[in-house]
């Protein structure tokens, strides 16, 4: 589609194909991508919705723990079967599995409650970082690079993302640290549907996470030979917000080594909340 926000929520809108076997059974489309393999945060959303359409309305999801298992192909459309493993008085698990050709590409395992009252405290947000309307977009900072990837990033992608200091995408600007920030929010309003702003954070989580480990050896995403790929997904929702209001993103990278690298990441409202939190680990190789 010609446009990145229909196309995302054309993704979005899962298939009930009525089969019923021992699991719920939905199907949903695969974005286009340049590299011809599905985006990451993409099948992480449809997972999740699939898992939320065997739930009561009151469950909301709190975490989700995914395994990328094989690289999606944007050719096929993806199958997702949910397996009910256990409904308790104000728990429940689903567990979904992400299936092209007749192989699973992802395996997911997600927690939702009932929402519920308790303890409340939450560490205190950064200050100092400047705000997104003064940061350039990606259009702005790919201005007259006219290679496909670089048009994907800038025109394509369903998110409006404005990095903190600068982006990575042709050069590594700066001190080599293993931290950074990104200001997001989608292109345009989504509906007033509060689990479908939840995948499409979980969507948008899966971006730029792992470029914490590549600004700390000066890696842009433009080096010839890089290969990098998302192994793991760990994620927890804390407070609701909306992800077409202007979110931060911030990113940091404890470890990396063997070929991997491992990102941790906190996500902001624009009053302060801690909104999510979020862990991935990711396979990571650059040629001598």
């Amino acid at each position: 589609m010609s446009d990145p926000l229909a196309s995302l929520l054309h993704a979005l809108d899962l298939t009930d194909t009525g089969a019923r076997t021992s699991e719920d059974i939905f199907t949903g489309p695969s974005e286009w991508n340049p590299h011809g393999r599905v985006f990451g945060g993409q099948v992480l959303a449809q997972s999740l919705l699939a898992a939320i359409r065997t739930l009561a309305e009151d469950r909301v999801v709190h975490s989700m723990h995914a395994y990328f298992l094989r690289p999606g192909d944007v050719q096929h459309p993806i199958t997702f079967a949910v397996d009910r493993i256990h409904d308790g008085r104000s728990f429940s698990t689903r567990r979904t599995q992400a299936y092209q050709q007749g192989v699973p590409i992802l395996s997911m395992i997600a927690s939702f409650q009932i929402e519920d009252e308790g303890l409340e405290h939450q560490e205190e947000p950064p200050d100092g970082l400047p705000d997104p309307e003064s940061l350039p977009t990606a259009a702005e900072a790919l201005a007259g690079v006219e290679h496909p990837i670089a048009r994907f990033w800038a025109e394509t992608r369903p998110f409006d993302i404005r990095h903190v200091p600068s982006p990575i995408y042709l050069r590594v600007e700066g001190d080599r640290v293993a931290s950074q920030a990104v200001w997001f929010r989608t292109l345009g309003p989504l509906p007033d549907d509060a689990n479908l702003h939840r995948a499409a954070l979980a969507y948008a989580s899966d971006y730029t996470i792992l470029e914490s480990i590549q600004r700390r050896h000066g890696i842009a995403w433009t080096t010839p030979g890089l290969k990098v790929a998302s192994l793991d997904h760990a994620m927890w929702w804390h407070r609701f917000a909306r992800v077409d209001d202007w979110l931060l993103y911030t990113q940091e990278s404890p470890s990396s080594g063997g070929g991997r690298g491992l990102a941790q990441g906190r996500i902001w409202d624009r009053q302060g909340r801690l909104v999510a939190s979020v862990a991935q680990e990711g396979m990571i190789r650059v040629p001598r």
